[in-house]
């Protein structure tokens, strides 16, 4: 079996990872341009731990200038097998209020402004979105969270806006009648590249506002949100190291396929596929693309050149 390796991607308030032993910082390069950051490479209780800050250091980084692509592939060089995303968001429900960590289960995307796949001209791949979260990773979320005493909300669905700037009043009122649970900037297309990579994939949307739906809190400000924020990651940490202390040593098959998602997905004939891009892809589809015969790459090569 393959050795389960635990990868985090901390967001807004979650620029480190305390608790990491033996850790060290690692640059891996990427032929999809910078990461946010680099690497923080260490274990907790023995589980090999990857870190990555999504917005860096200082917050150096908005929402849509955040490199989706360049993040899952070094995390997928990493050996990442399991990715966990803790990510500030807004609520759309009374019932979830600021402190709240849900554990989402689906997402809408409604951002335009991001490169959302590794595969496109030269190489076309589908993969499926449908159950776009591992089961497995959110069951070990929930019991870790449990164990520490932390309340979590099982299931809601995550609808990411482009930002930065916050929601209008009809925007935040529509999301709301459509019956989603929480909204934020950064989800996606972070959880579509980490299933086209194979990296089993959860999100623990960590509640920091009610948005602007809620008469009483009709402006949301940076200012009352950083007070949140700081609570929300001293739980976000606790729950990290519990769920690494807990986290299976061995990668668990995931029951709908996200490890796998590649296998019927490419749908360009190996003739036809572009070099240039098969070499981007080597970290994030090598698994797949290494199964495809050299002759037959070989042969349709030589039928083009005729």
């Amino acid at each position: 079996m393959t050795k389960a390796v635990l990868g985090i991607i901390g967001g807004s308030g979650i620029y480190d990872l305390p608790g990491l032993e033996k850790v060290r910082s690692v640059r891996l390069k990427s032929p999809w341009g910078e990461p946010s950051a680099a690497l923080r490479v260490g274990e907790i209780a023995g589980l090999p731990v990857v870190f990555l800050s999504r917005h860096d250091q200082g917050h150096r980084l908005s929402p849509s200038d955040i490199n989706y692509r360049a993040n899952i592939d070094v995390l997928k060089r990493a050996g990442v097998t399991d990715l966990v995303s803790l990510s500030a968001c807004g609520s759309f429900k009374e019932e979830l209020p600021p402190g709240t960590f849900v554990l989402v289960d689906q997402f809408v995307d409604r951002t335009h402004k991001r490169e959302s796949s590794f595969f496109g001209k030269g190489c076309v791949a589908h993969v499926s979105m449908a159950h776009p979260v591992s089961p497995r990773l959110r069951i070990h979320l929930a019991e870790a969270a449990m164990a520490e005493g932390i309340n979590v909300v099982r299931d809601g669905t995550y609808v990411c806006m482009e930002g930065p700037q916050f929601s209008s009043l009809a925007e935040s009122l529509t999301y709301k009648n459509l019956g989603y649970a929480v909204i934020g900037m950064t989800n996606m297309p972070e959880a579509k590249l980490a299933r086209e990579a194979e990296i089993a994939y959860a999100t623990v949307a960590m509640v920091t506002d009610f948005d602007c739906w809620h008469p009483d809190h009709d402006a949301v400000t940076v200012q009352d949100i950083i007070k949140v924020l700081v609570a929300n990651a001293d739980k976000a940490k606790l729950l990290v190291a519990r769920l690494a202390r807990d986290f299976p040593r061995e990668h668990e098959p995931c029951p709908i396929g996200s490890d796998r998602a590649l296998d019927n997905a490419l749908i360009t004939a190996p003739q036809a596929r572009d070099p240039k891009l098969l070499k981007k892809l080597d970290a994030v589809a090598g698994r797949i693309l290494s199964a495809t015969p050299r002759s037959r790459v070989a042969k349709g090569r030589a039928r083009r050149k005729a």
